[in-house]
């Protein structure tokens, strides 16, 4: 009995010296909308600057229709950095270690979804973030995926990339 009752008194001395993090807090603030615009010109996968790396943010919307497709807007550690709208991509560059990511919907017709991941960085390493949007008549869901380097690749290629500016 007595060791039951030290185990739960270590247990809630660790809990009180590590509390829990809001895991929303990888996103930006609540208010917080992009407008964007499409570079169709060819684009390749840049390197990182040196001692970074660089995350590629892809939005693949499975339509070349954009009109009344909601934009999805990115944030790493707390701070939106850009957003997508329909196929599109940007990417941002970040410090070795670990970081939070996540996308959120910024649309008045579809509900308020979000998607949350983390990783760790190296430098001189490359990332690649899918988002998409499925939506049927009973369901909406927002998925925030790692990509496998070679897709990423592809799809850098074949989209726009996004500019995004803060409204």
């Amino acid at each position: 009995m007595k060791i039951a009752l030290l185990l739960v008194l270590c247990a809630a001395s660790a809990l009180a010296q590590n509390p829990s993090v809001n895991p929303l807090a990888a996103c930006g603030s609540d208010g917080a909308s992009f407008k964007t615009k499409m570079d169709d010109s060819r684009h390749t996968v840049d390197q990182p600057e040196s001692g970074k790396a660089r995350i590629y943010f892809i939005h693949e919307s499975g339509t070349p229709l954009s009109l009344g497709y909601p934009t999805t807007k990115l944030g790493v550690d707390g701070k939106w950095v850009g957003a997508n709208h329909s196929n599109s991509y940007f990417s941002v560059s970040v410090e070795p270690g670990e970081h939070h990511l996540c996308a959120a919907l910024q649309s008045s017709l579809v509900g308020s979804r979000v998607e949350l991941a983390h990783f760790q960085a190296e430098a001189g390493k490359v990332y690649f973030y899918r988002t998409r949007l499925v939506m049927s008549r009973s369901i909406e869901l927002l998925d925030l995926e790692p990509l496998d380097s070679d897709q990423g690749r592809y799809l850098v290629d074949s989209f726009p990339l996004s500019i995004s500016t803060r409204k």
